[in-house]
């Protein structure tokens, strides 16, 4: 075996939430090892639509980080080149209401919203045809939320790594991680990989919807399950879908824990032209078949949304693998059970736009600071916990 790589932090997962964590760990001064066992992106990252969204989120802990992560973006938005080489868009959302009753629930919401810190103004039936010209006749309004952007996931991943190695950070790709070294105390000494050990008093679980795997590698319990979703993706078009535009019923749908298959209409475009389609979640393991009838429902949503869209094309329709927890947040931060473990993964669908504040929040942790928010309620071992609590 090759002679061990030494650092201050080994991060592994080269998704969003990796590159993000490699980023931030870099600006604080620590040297960052960043595995995976592909390639950058390779995981649930290439399979995203790359939604950065506070519209979507319910007054909570996992709002005020869409908000923090949505101030990073903005601003690593502004460093040069960051915006064209990531194809950041701050485009905003619009989610569209389909009768009265379901205008007044959005309505609902969106106070609560603001409340916490959004911007979110409701639009009567005239408004929301002058946001977006093109919707289904006679829906009755909608909530517009600025504050949604998006970026390209690949290209966002690849170039927060490409900034993290200019800070000094190294890359491993084509390494799986086999184990988690650990001292005789029990804490973190480092990670095996298939090729070498890489030796460090910490270690950062960014491994997605396999999170559940490394931290068992760790001897921990983390349960992080895959949540199925898939993407339609038509031919390039003019800018006709201005915004990320979704039916209210989306949010219901990720909040829900059901197991069985729910598909409610996203519609978006991108830089690049194509229209991107969703929303699809179910689920049934890491099973990769792709289901025609899914595609189909997918369809018949946006078309009920964007009527014209029965006359395009779709060029390509893909699935990637959501990182499923059961209360829906996250586990973010240092692990009580394991000295030196720090976990930042199980985001479920939002974990590109989760990226940079997650990334933002385990690299103060790593550096000793008290970080931004509160990572109470993101605690990796609070499951455990509230067995203990009910036995």
């Amino acid at each position: 075996m090759a002679k061990p790589l030494t650092c201050d932090v080994v991060v592994v997962g080269a998704g969003m939430v990796g590159a993000a964590s490699a980023l931030y760990a870099t600006r604080e001064g620590l040297d960052v090892v960043l595995v995976d066992r592909g390639p950058v992106a390779g995981g649930t990252t290439g399979s995203g639509e790359g939604n950065l969204l506070v519209s979507d989120k319910e007054p909570g802990p996992e709002l005020e980080l869409a908000l923090l992560s949505g101030r990073l973006w903005s601003t690593l938005a502004a460093e040069a080149g960051v915006a064209a080489a990531i194809e950041y868009e701050a485009k905003g959302g619009v989610v569209v209401a389909s009768t009265p009753d379901g205008l007044t629930a959005l309505a609902d919401l969106a106070a609560g919203q603001r409340a916490a810190g959004v911007t979110a103004d409701p639009v009567d039936a005239h408004a929301l045809y002058e946001l977006e010209p093109h919707l289904a006749p006679g829906l009755p309004g909608g909530v517009h939320y600025p504050q949604d952007a998006q970026v390209m996931p690949t290209l966002a991943a690849a170039h927060l790594i490409r900034l993290a190695r200019t800070g000094g950070a190294r890359l491993c790709t084509g390494s799986t991680v086999t184990g988690v070294l650990r001292t005789a105390a029990g804490a973190v000494r480092g990670v095996r990989t298939d090729g070498a050990e890489i030796h460090a008093p910490a270690v950062v679980n960014a491994a997605g919807t396999w999170g559940g795997e490394l931290a068992a590698l760790a001897g921990v319990e983390l349960p992080v399950l895959p949540r199925r979703g898939f993407v339609l993706v038509t031919e390039p078009l003019p800018r006709m879908v201005r915004h990320k535009v979704y039916a209210a019923d989306y949010v219901a749908d990720v909040a829900s824990d059901s197991a069985a298959l729910q598909t409610s209409p996203v519609v978006e475009g991108t830089a690049a032209g194509p229209v991107l389609i969703g929303a699809s979640r179910e689920r049934v393991g890491f099973d990769r078949e792709f289901s025609l009838p899914v595609a189909r429902a997918l369809a018949a949503g946006a078309t009920r949304l964007f009527p014209f869209l029965a006359q395009v094309r779709a060029m390509r329709g893909y699935l990637g693998f959501r990182p499923y927890m059961p209360d829906h947040l996250p586990a973010i931060g240092s692990d009580a059970r394991v000295p030196g473990l720090y976990h930042a993964c199980g985001h479920e669908g939002a974990g590109i736009g989760l990226s940079t504040g997650t990334g933002h929040l385990i690299a103060q942790a790593l550096a000793g600071r008290t970080p931004d928010l509160d990572l109470a309620p993101f605690r990796p071992d609070r499951f455990e916990r509230r067995q203990e609590d009910t036995a």
